[in-house]
């Protein structure tokens, strides 16, 4: 009879964004056991939604927590110009890392990071949540493998945000911290070109970002665009922070994928005037239409990342993908054209 092996231990250094909420609650539901959190942060109203959510996490100081020999997982959902050192950190104490994005923002972090990561086989994994916490995307995979549209030929990718100011930080407002909306929002939208369409790489063929409709925040960008290309598909994304407040979510984020045979529709958080709910898929091929509830598909990412973390093995998501999704939104970034 096979052995249980022992739930791994995971702990959180850098509670400053939301997105440490589902990082800490999927990974508790995938099995793991969180042994801590490190109280600093830069937004007190995180780590108290965090309180909220998991009342039972203990607040452990940084150092305390990167020493321990148990624990073998560190979230960081940190300011994003501090996740790379964290993660640094992290790996240098023998912990393998999950970041929420973007998990780099500057090219000479990125160096950086894959150095230690060279160094000591340690795993940089970035939560790409518009894929791994929508099950639609899952579902758009499955059909994808099973030839339902035949082979990808273009994406277009649609990141609409909220942007909530009254409950920002002051960081948030400052490209400086955040690398950028096209370092930061389309890092998911490169992310989920090469998944869907097998490619290893692409080419940035044009790419802009700007602020176009808040003058009073100067180091702010509300608004990007990337046309790329690569594996023999281009791709098409758009992010900004202008979702207006009449809409019942954070945003319409959407993706059409366009195949030889048929196309895919995501709209993932909502189906506005239509359908109630989330993570509606819609298909079209040679047979006809057709609207699938994917809701209740299960998500994989972080049952995998477990998994790869026992057996040093990549079935969640490569190490060469996490880099070169991080390389190319740097890229589209640093050669934007300026938008005023």
């Amino acid at each position: 009879m096979t052995p249980v092996a022992d739930p791994l231990r995971f702990a959180v250094v850098g509670a400053d964004h939301r997105h440490v909420y589902h990082m800490v609650g999927e990974l508790l539901a995938a099995g793991a056991i969180c042994a801590g959190c490190d109280p600093q942060t830069s937004d007190p109203r995180v780590l108290d939604g965090l309180r909220e959510r998991f009342p039972d996490l203990a607040m452990v100081a940084r150092e305390r927590l990167l020493d321990d020999p148990s624990i073998a997982i560190i979230c960081i959902a940190a300011v994003p110009k501090d996740r790379a050192g964290l993660a640094i950190a992290a790996m240098r104490a023998g912990k393998d890392v999950m970041v929420d994005k973007p998990g780099i923002t500057t090219i000479a972090d990125l160096e950086a990071v894959q150095q230690v990561v060279r160094e000591t086989g340690r795993m940089f994994s970035i939560c790409f949540s518009e894929r791994f916490v929508v099950p639609a995307t899952i579902v758009a995979g499955k059909l994808i493998a099973d030839g339902a549209i035949g082979r990808v030929i273009q994406t277009v990718g649609l990141g609409p945000h909220r942007l909530n100011r009254a409950i920002r930080p002051g960081w948030f407002f400052d490209v400086a911290n955040f690398g950028g909306i096209l370092a930061d929002i389309a890092s998911h939208q490169i992310d989920q070109f090469l998944y869907f369409t097998g490619a290893t790489g692409a080419e940035i063929v044009a790419s802009s970002a700007g602020n176009l409709g808040h003058p009073d925040l100067p180091r702010f960008e509300d608004y990007g665009d990337i046309l790329l290309r690569g594996g023999g598909a281009s791709g098409f994304i758009r992010c900004d922070w202008f979702t207006a407040d009449g809409l019942p979510i954070w945003g319409d984020g959407r993706l059409t994928i366009l195949g030889t045979e048929g196309t895919i529709e995501l709209r993932k958080y909502v189906d506005i005037a239509g359908r109630p709910g989330t993570d509606h898929l819609f298909l079209v091929d040679g047979k006809g239409t057709r609207h699938i509830d994917a809701s209740r598909e299960p998500l994989t990412y972080f049952r995998a990342f477990l998994a790869d973390v026992r057996d040093r093995s990549e079935t969640a998501m490569t190490q060469a993908h996490v880099f070169t999704v991080t390389r190319l939104a740097l890229e589209a970034q640093a050669t934007a054209r300026r938008l005023r």
